[in-house]
């Protein structure tokens, strides 16, 4: 995950001088020292790391930071203040036009992940906006990108115009448009053609389609595991197109993240979108705030709060309060709870949203293979509805026919079992707001009471999730 090691980095400065009670300007010296470092690991540009150490140091002297009670604290709050700063302050719209439809041409090098991300910003428009988009293939060199978007118009049931290869794609997005307005669509997303580098009969190209279509927004999509060479191609496309925003892709992988310390600082256009996953859901609005947030391990309890909200059916009804509350977890839920995990995203990104467990070290690299879970759902399968419902029916005997019908072995059964337990306590017992014996896991003080906050969020979704399958249940006896 991106900025993992600078978050690491931070954390260490930090400590240190947790750990010196009174600074000194040496020891504040020192921290910005680690601190510069630790953002050129990042690969972030040179010239905004210079001013942003600057920055900081002046602000942490002039307001007589080191005389202060908590003096650590207010250089936290200064560096994050800081990383909100050069990132953009806020989270910018979309440009809308006036009047149907807004146009949003797309733009980038070739493998940044424009097609893909057309379809991710089509479909988000859909879900969020009602919109009815319309995408153009206006790409007619990379081999297969128009089968490409047409693909993924499928996926997300959103139309695409497209005119083969042989056409000029400036009368491609003619007429696009020209489709667009007798069709009424809201929104028209144009995916332009790419090059390997920048060069100038790319930026001619994409100029005319520029002019004709008079775009509301030129969103530059930026693949964030090119490091300090995505500042370069954002500079470059700037200054030919005037770009109104850019897009951050694959900062699921493993990069180091410095592009979108830079991006805003270098080129004055703001992130406006973060691509983290492989889904056609995973296209995230990009907030400053909360990013500065989870780069100090502070986590990201906003993001959180909406995955969930997104990811949990809001019309499921509750009625299993009282059956949790009786001891009745059952295998159901814990299938259950771990599809609802698997479409949040990793357990390791989810955990570092989370304030009191982003920087805990019993929870550090915490993650589980999906083959795990795939194998840990092959045993509750396995097993008979009743076994399902009635855990303590699970004798030695049926767990090794179990263990036989899911092709894994009786131990791997017994472990999955005792995890099974372990989780059906936990629920129990936050069921009835009790999260004592919790808190080295949660945190401490306000961390700790959103971490609260968080869980028993995720205890009543999974509360209504299973009246709802209860009735079905019942419907289909």
């Amino acid at each position: 995950m991106a900025f993992e090691s600078l978050t690491e980095r931070l954390q260490n400065a930090f400590s240190k001088l947790r750990k010196k009670g009174k600074i000194s300007e040496t020891d504040l010296r020192g921290a910005m020292r680690e601190i510069r470092l630790a953002l050129l690991e990042a690969d972030v540009n040179f010239t905004v790391v210079k001013n942003f150490v600057k920055t900081v140091r002046d602000k942490a002297i002039g307001a007589d930071v080191l005389k202060g009670l908590n003096p650590t604290q207010q250089i936290v709050k200064i560096v994050n203040d800081e990383l909100v700063a050069i990132m953009g302050d806020q989270a910018v719209d979309l440009n809308k036009s006036p009047k149907i439809p807004t146009i949003i041409m797309m733009v980038g090098l070739q493998g940044a992940g424009k097609t893909t991300t057309a379809g991710k910003l089509a479909l988000k428009l859909k879900n969020e906006q009602k919109a009815r988009p319309l995408m153009i293939a206006g790409d007619v060199y990379r081999p297969a990108a128009i089968d490409q978007l047409v693909q993924v118009g499928q996926q997300i049931d959103v139309p695409v115009f497209q005119m083969g290869t042989d056409v000029d794609p400036v009368e491609i997005v003619r007429q696009g448009l020209q489709k667009a307005s007798e069709e009424k669509n809201d929104y028209v997303i144009i995916d332009t053609a790419g090059r390997l580098q920048i060069d100038e009969k790319l930026m001619d190209e994409l100029a005319r389609i520029k002019a004709l279509a008079n775009p509301n927004e030129i969103l530059l999509v930026v693949d964030a595991m090119t490091g300090q060479n995505a500042v370069n191609t954002a500079e470059g496309f700037n200054d030919r197109l005037d770009v109104t925003g850019v897009v951050l892709t694959k900062l699921d992988g493993d990069t180091r993240g410095g592009a979108a310390l830079s991006i805003r600082a270098v080129t004055g256009k703001p992130i406006k979108f973060i691509g983290q996953g492989e889904k056609m859901t995973d296209l995230d609005v990009f907030h400053p705030d909360r990013m500065a947030s989870r780069i100090l391990g502070m986590g990201d309890m906003l993001t959180l709060i909406e995955k969930t909200q997104k990811e949990y059916d809001e019309k499921q009804a509750q009625e299993v309060t009282q059956k949790i509350k009786e001891n009745t977890f059952d295998f159901n839920d814990f299938v259950d709870q771990m599809d609802q995990m698997q479409n949040m995203g990793s357990m390791e990104d989810i955990m570092k949203m989370i304030p009191g467990m982003a920087n805990n070290p019993a929870l550090k690299n915490v993650n589980i293979d999906p083959k795990d879970m795939a194998h840990m759902k092959a045993i509750v399968y396995s097993m008979t509805p009743a076994e399902r419902e009635d855990p303590d029916l699970l004798n030695p005997s049926r767990r090794r026919r179990i263990a036989g019908g899911a092709g894994r072995p009786v131990v791997e059964v017994n472990r999955m079992i005792k995890q099974f337990g372990q989780m059906k306590k936990m629920m129990n017992q936050m069921s009835k707001g009790n999260f004592n014996g919790m808190e080295g896991l949660l945190g401490k003080g306000v961390s700790g009471r959103l971490s609260k906050i968080a869980m028993n969020s995720m205890v009543r979704k999974a509360k209504k999730r299973k009246k709802k399958r209860m009735k079905k249940n019942r419907r289909n006896k």
